[in-house]
């Protein structure tokens, strides 16, 4: 995909989806995309894995636009992933190919805290079918648990389990600062 079409892509999605960057204006946030490469890379990494990431805050301190996943379930090519990599090699058998924190790296975005989970949460209903894993305090992952969120029953809830475990229904959002 180039440069381009990615630009087009988001521009579509951000008009579409006034309600989550409103005060915002599509032309600040795409002279800032331009003059970033390295950036437009990730977004574009973001996209192929299902991501559907859009402008999502604006950070007055730093100037910069605040993008997120926000395809209605978590991204399809992020999911069958362990937490991370301590998980995936103490894992003995049925090994899934990736962790969840390994794979955000290789992109280059950071999952979400429970707490941006939920303000995501905020401007639509994500995860009501699938389930995103979220960044776990060091306290439980020391203990080989992590956490993860959804939404049901019009409600976010936050789970456990090892770190160790990978469903076909559970992966990860990320977000990024531009």
């Amino acid at each position: 995909m180039t440069n381009s079409d990615l630009l087009r892509i988001l521009k579509k999605r951000f008009e579409d989806n006034m309600e989550r960057h409103i005060a915002i204006e599509w032309e600040k946030v795409q002279a800032k995309l331009e003059n970033s490469k390295e950036k437009l890379w990730v977004l574009s990494e973001m996209e192929k894995t299902g991501g559907e990431p859009d402008v999502v805050g604006y950070d007055k301190v730093t100037g910069e636009f605040i993008f997120c996943d926000c395809s209605p379930e978590t991204p399809i090519g992020r999911r069958n992933t362990c937490y991370d990599q301590e998980a995936l090699e103490s894992r003995k058998k049925n090994k899934p190919e990736r962790s969840a924190l390994g794979m955000a790296a290789s992109i280059g975005i950071e999952i979400l805290t429970e707490e941006q989970y939920r303000e995501l949460q905020k401007i639509g209903n994500f995860d009501t079918k699938t389930s995103s894993w979220i960044k776990t305090p060091e306290k439980i992952r020391k203990l080989g648990g992590a956490l993860f969120c959804d939404r049901r029953y019009d409600t976010v809830f936050v789970y456990h389990n090892s770190a160790e475990s990978y469903y076909s229904s559970r992966g990860f959002r990320g977000f990024l600062r531009v």
